[in-house]
């Protein structure tokens, strides 16, 4: 019950110092998502319980205001039973949506609060993600973050998450750390990158 409370707190104190509440996060898969529902701060982008394969994701950012004018269809893939879209050339894996009909509702209207100048890009190197892509999203012009599992000091726009050095990418971020009153994503101090553009490691890390 004590560690239970704990936990609390720190997702208390995270929306206590959130200023910055209209921001539009478009991620890669759920990390975003997840983040905003800890803050408790509506969805002003369509990017929710979903994920996206890397380089149809960088593909997407680097005509972004073309994808999100194109409808979203259906299609359906051999071997996946949840709903995927496409936008043109690019699939989106509606992962934990019932159908397609709810995946496109909710895509149309939360895509129509998108805030371009209150924008915020996250990526994670996962989903078959290869270096030549960290590379490429980090020449993109967005206030941007990507989460790996091993430092990158090159890529500016990396963030280290620590725990999953001995897989192959980064793993599930949104689980808490074995021990831990703080989830992966929590090493990331999002309130302030949300709050101030800044991009910077928790001071308490991972001893609390």
């Amino acid at each position: 019950m004590v560690f239970a409370e704990r936990k609390k707190r720190i997702i208390i104190k995270h929306r206590h110092n959130l200023n910055n509440t209209s921001i539009s996060v478009i991620a890669s898969n759920c990390n975003g998502a997840l983040i905003l529902h800890d803050l408790g701060v509506r969805f002003n982008s369509p990017f929710v319980n979903l994920w996206i394969k890397p380089k149809d994701y960088i593909k997407l950012l680097k005509d972004f205001d073309r994808y999100m004018a194109t409808e979203l269809s259906e299609i359906l893939e051999d071997g996946i039973s949840y709903p995927i879209g496409m936008l043109d050339d690019i699939s989106i894996y509606f992962q934990h949506y019932d159908s397609f009909e709810q995946a496109k509702e909710k895509w149309d209207e939360r895509k129509k609060r998108i805030d371009k100048t209150n924008l915020f890009v996250l990526f994670t190197d996962r989903d078959g993600c290869t270096y030549e892509d960290l590379v490429e999203f980090d020449s993109l012009p967005y206030n941007k973050v990507v989460f790996t599992n091993k430092p990158y000091p090159e890529i500016k726009s990396s963030f280290y998450i620590k725990g999953f050095e001995n897989l192959e990418s980064v793993g599930h971020c949104y689980e808490y750390m074995p021990g831990k009153r703080i989830k992966y994503y929590d090493q990331f101090d999002y309130v302030k990158w949300f709050n101030k553009g800044v991009v910077k490691r928790k001071r308490y890390g991972l001893f609390n």
